[in-house]
């Protein structure tokens, strides 16, 4: 297994490490114990790309577990906000029917022998759902740090809801538009599906 490979495994073995930092309060700043390791996965799926193009590394299996190692950090990610009481299940159900529509119509291309690439749309949807998640692991460091003084966090809390909100909600909406995006733009496969 070559290196890309490895890192690209080495980002889907990151994710348990990944959950339990996030949701297991008990741990002291766990937030950003979370964002340190969700920082590190990220930079796995940056390097990993990058050193497989320039050293001629790309394989059928790093094309395949690549996306889907990306998919599973960051659903992953939005599925324990949904246990913190971050946000509800309608945001994830939009994510995961844009992700399982896009992956379907990329394997429906395979087929007829054609690669369909990530446009920009996608990767606005993609830089959008980093930073959402990111600003989000910033905010619940803030909190915990705030939380010895109960008056600075609750009055924190109220605005940091918000700009959890607005840009999980932003990350949403590019994710839809994104999708539609790329159904309209690939339509034929769906049109000539047999």
């Amino acid at each position: 297994m070559n290196l890309p490979n490895k890192l690209t495994l080495l980002r889907i073995i990151l994710v348990p490490f990944f959950v339990a930092a996030l949701l297991i309060d008990s741990i002291p700043f766990h937030y950003i114990i979370a964002l340190v390791i969700f920082a590190i996965a990220s930079i796995t799926d940056m390097l990993d790309g990058k050193i497989a193009r320039k050293y001629n590394m790309v394989t059928d299996f790093g094309k395949f577990a690549d996306p889907l190692a990306d998919k599973i950090l960051v659903i992953s990610a939005f599925a324990c906000f949904i246990e913190l009481d971050i946000i509800n299940a309608v945001f994830i159900i939009l994510v995961l029917f844009r992700e399982f529509t896009v992956t379907s119509i990329r394997l429906v291309a395979v087929e007829h022998g054609k690669v369909v690439a990530a446009n920009m749309w996608g990767k606005a949807k993609t830089v959008s759902q980093m930073v959402a998640i990111i600003v989000v692991l910033l905010n619940g460091f803030l909190l915990e740090i705030l939380a010895t003084s109960q008056e600075k966090a609750l009055s924190m809390n109220h605005i940091i809801g918000i700009v959890n909100q607005s840009l999980l909600w932003l990350s949403a909406a590019l994710t839809v538009i994104s999708g539609v995006i790329y159904i309209k733009d690939n339509f034929e496969f769906i049109k000539n599906a047999k």
